[in-house]
């Protein structure tokens, strides 16, 4: 089959690769969009060592079942592989499983390719009038929906009355603030600073955007979600939330710096790091996206699987007005 393969920093070849092989308790699905999220460039980058080249990227999937108990349907995949034992997986916080995969991550092959090998217990049926490159938003959606859900446990007043500030227009930001409109925020403010995506972006929801480089958001917000996660936009949360108010981090793009800790002790802000989804949050994400709860999503760009590589040097450039690229593998 043919696949897109992070061979090096910096570098993916398109290229013919063995299929993958049906294991017991897996299926086999035929892959027709898979998006490229933001650890899929931290690996092309060459800075995640848990994605060794060579390695087929991508967990962002849809498709049809080919081989198993599914076998014909289309679906979605939930590329957390968990025990089901462990005392998290109990609690319901198989996101937090010592012992789990991401299908991406090595051992396990991911998505870019004409299939994939998926734990039966992974796939979810998607309904015949939900285009399957929607369907593909269910994953990074669901990201946005449990930073939601962990950020609203802390806050000292109903979300419908909180202002609420997304850093990051890419799907993750985009999508948390699709969230929050879904819960009747009180305020939702994003904060982009490429001015092509704000352009893109500022027509898909009920949200104000907004560049955090000049003086025209929110002076303070009862809840920031910081969907990219660098030391600028960690800096700019510290700065903006409001005292008694949360600061929900998701993003990945670096590891240090930005949090002023000694006003986060003084105003009492809470930090709290939300990673991925529990597998309740990936069924009620997709039972949104299936219902429309969240929008009419089109707004990712869709490109072919061969011209993957070319799409990862847009990305890396900011030469991508949209929030997402889906690759299509059909």
């Amino acid at each position: 089959m043919k696949a897109l393969v992070y061979t090096g920093p910096k570098q993916m070849d398109f290229m013919e690769v063995d299929a993958p092989a049906p294991a017991a308790g897996h299926s086999i699905v035929d892959v027709s969009f898979c998006g490229i999220c933001g650890s899929d460039m931290h690996a092309w980058a060459g800075h995640d060592q848990r994605r060794p080249a060579p390695l087929i990227l991508g967990h962002e999937i849809s498709g049809t079942v080919v081989e198993g108990s599914l076998s014909g349907r289309r679906v979605i995949v939930n590329p957390l592989v968990t025990c089901g034992n462990c005392a998290q997986c109990k609690a319901g916080r198989e996101n937090l499983c010592p012992h789990r995969e991401i299908i991406s991550m090595a051992p396990r092959e991911g998505g870019f390719a004409e299939q994939v090998a998926v734990p039966i217990e992974n796939l979810s049926v998607v309904p015949d009038e939900v285009p399957l490159e929607i369907a593909a938003l269910v994953e990074p959606l669901a990201c946005g929906w449990h930073a939601v859900r962990i950020a609203n446990r802390t806050l000292d007043r109903p979300i419908e009355d909180a202002i609420c500030v997304v850093l990051g227009g890419g799907a993750i930001g985009l999508g948390a603030a699709l969230v929050l409109a879904s819960k009747n925020a009180g305020q939702i403010w994003l904060a982009e600073t490429n001015p092509d995506r704000r352009a893109v972006i500022e027509r898909m929801g009920d949200f104000k955007v907004f560049d955090p480089t000049s003086k025209n958001g929110p002076e303070e917000a009862d809840l920031v979600i910081d969907g990219v996660g660098y030391e600028a936009t960690r800096a700019f949360a510290s700065e903006i939330a409001a005292p008694g108010g949360t600061i929900a981090h998701i993003g990945l793009g670096s590891a240090e710096g930005g949090l002023d800790i000694r006003r986060m002790t003084l105003q009492e802000i809470t930090f709290v790091g939300t990673y991925t989804y529990n597998k309740n949050d990936f069924r009620d994400t997709a039972a949104a996206v299936f219902d429309g709860s969240l929008g009419a999503l089109n707004w990712p760009e869709i490109r072919a699987l061969g011209d993957g590589a070319q799409a990862f040097r847009d990305i890396s450039q900011n030469n991508v007005p949209a929030p997402k690229i889906i690759l299509n593998a059909l």
